[in-house]
């Protein structure tokens, strides 16, 4: 349980998880702040849309400025040190959820610095602000991108971790040691958590649900890749948010009596450090997940099938009893009930 008004920074707030575990936590009392640079990766308009869902004046957006409402939104990118130590210092915050990244496999191959900048740069900004004004709890995002090579099927947090196939997957990874370091040199607590294929109303435009749903409305073309001969874990975008906020209050402690030096694991430590995986359980083949969307439109898609992307992965496949445990939670939402929540804001959204 959650005490209420808890200072919590969501950062990427602008972003799909970032947008939806906001509207969950400021629904639980705590008070919100939100922190985004709204870049031009994918629409920036979708992205000021999910701010006027939470409450934002989007018109009163610019550089460093706050914007009170229902949550406090600043416009501030991590690479900005001074300005980030700034608001760390100003707010005090209790807990912090960074989910601010530069997202996407296919694209670190176009633009391999921005993972930099974004993904390394940005998360070891956060480790310094959380150094400087000490926190309750930091949950950071990680990807279940970070397998990479592996065939241990279903993954589990334990499995090695040490064989990326794409830039993205890699700062993810680097993103998990960064924050060990920190938990055992500072005292940080730190939980990283392995997203699975997170999918749901006011979805990336970039992520295949998007894309597929509107090709299939317009009557245009799109790939399927690898043949469609490939699984995912989808995981609903509810029942993420419902995992974190129940993380939130529960941070690692440290000498956890579970880790073994000399056989050491990487979710566990003796610092105040975990990681978990975060997805379904429940890997869903991609032609069906593709069937299912074109059921919710009543109508069929036009397919084009080709050969596997670079950096991409046949299937993946969590193994979610840690958290589990840990939480008392585990996702339960069908594919099929996702998809016709998605179907109807997508509507809804391109109907404005």
């Amino acid at each position: 349980m959650i005490e209420e008004k808890k200072k919590v920074l969501v950062t990427g707030i602008a972003g799909f998880i970032g947008f939806h575990l906001a509207k969950k936590l400021q629904k639980e009392g705590l008070d919100v702040y939100g922190l985004d640079s709204i870049n031009d990766y994918y629409d920036p308009a979708l992205k000021l849309a999910r701010l006027q869902e939470l409450g934002v004046a989007t018109d009163q957006i610019v550089g460093n400025t706050e914007i009170k409402g229902t949550i406090t939104f600043i416009k501030l990118n991590l690479q900005d040190l001074d300005n980030l130590k700034k608001l760390f210092s100003k707010h005090q915050f209790d807990y912090v959820v960074n989910l601010a990244a530069q997202a996407g496999v296919g694209y670190s191959l176009e633009n391999p610095q921005s993972y930099i900048d974004n993904n390394i740069t940005g998360f070891l900004n956060v480790l310094e602000c959380c150094r400087s004004f000490p926190i309750e709890h930091l949950v950071f995002a990680s990807s279940s991108s970070v397998y990479g090579l592996s065939e241990a099927i279903p993954f589990k947090e334990d499995d090695s971790a040490d064989h990326p196939m794409a830039l993205y997957a890699a700062s993810k990874k680097a993103n998990e040691m960064m924050a060990h370091s920190y938990a055992h040199l500072f005292n940080i607590p730190c939980t990283g958590l392995r997203f699975f294929t997170v999918y749901g109303p006011w979805g990336r435009p970039d992520m295949a649900l998007y894309i597929f749903t509107k090709a299939i409305l317009e009557d245009k073309e799109f790939d399927v890749y690898n043949n469609g001969e490939m699984s995912r874990d989808f995981t609903y975008i509810d029942d993420i948010v419902e995992s974190i906020k129940r993380l939130l209050p529960k941070p690692p402690q440290k000498n956890n009596p579970v880790f073994n030096a000399k056989h050491p694991v990487p979710s566990k430590s003796t610092a105040p450090y975990q990681l978990f995986n975060i997805g379904n359980n429940n890997p869903v083949g991609l032609m069906e997940f593709v069937h299912a969307i074109e059921k919710a439109l009543h109508k069929k898609g036009k397919i084009i099938y080709k050969p596997m992307k670079p950096g991409d992965v046949p299937s993946t496949y969590a193994n979610v009893s840690s958290l589990f445990d840990y939480i008392g939670f585990k996702p339960e939402t069908t594919v099929e009930e996702g998809i016709e929540a998605f179907v109807a804001f997508y509507k809804e959204y391109h109907a404005k």
